[in-house]
């Protein structure tokens, strides 16, 4: 599989919200799971969220009802949308092309890109 690159991060103050991108090659884009992982310095990467190829969506319990997975075939472009950031919010950002056990994806990286930094202030 080809690579992924993220975009968008930065720095928000709590209650701020930001909006993550992620281009793939087309032939990670055509994985059937693709989604979102973060990873907190000193601490386990977490599964945030993932979509389908049917438009199927899970999320992490943090972040349900704040954060919104999405893409745009046309684009190659995974996206995440995240309202009402907390500073438990602050981590590394990735995304990856994800395993599946038959249609349900599971929060196991195919591939991964390199990540982007979302860090948000009290």
């Amino acid at each position: 599989q080809g690579p992924l690159v993220e975009s968008g991060g930065g720095s928000v103050q709590a209650g701020g919200s930001l909006r993550l991108s992620c281009v793939a090659s087309s032939n990670t884009y055509s994985s059937y799971c693709l989604g979102w992982f973060r990873q907190a310095p000193g601490e386990e990467r977490e599964g945030v969220a993932f979509i389908d190829g049917d438009g199927y969506t899970n999320y992490a319990d943090s972040v349900k009802g704040r954060f919104t997975i999405s893409k745009d075939d046309a684009k190659n472009t995974l996206y995440l949308q995240m309202n009402s950031l907390k500073p438990q919010d602050t981590a590394v950002y990735s995304c990856a092309s994800l395993q599946s056990i038959g249609s349900s994806c599971i929060y196991e990286a195919i591939n991964a890109g390199q990540g982007t930094q979302v860090t948000v202030s009290s």
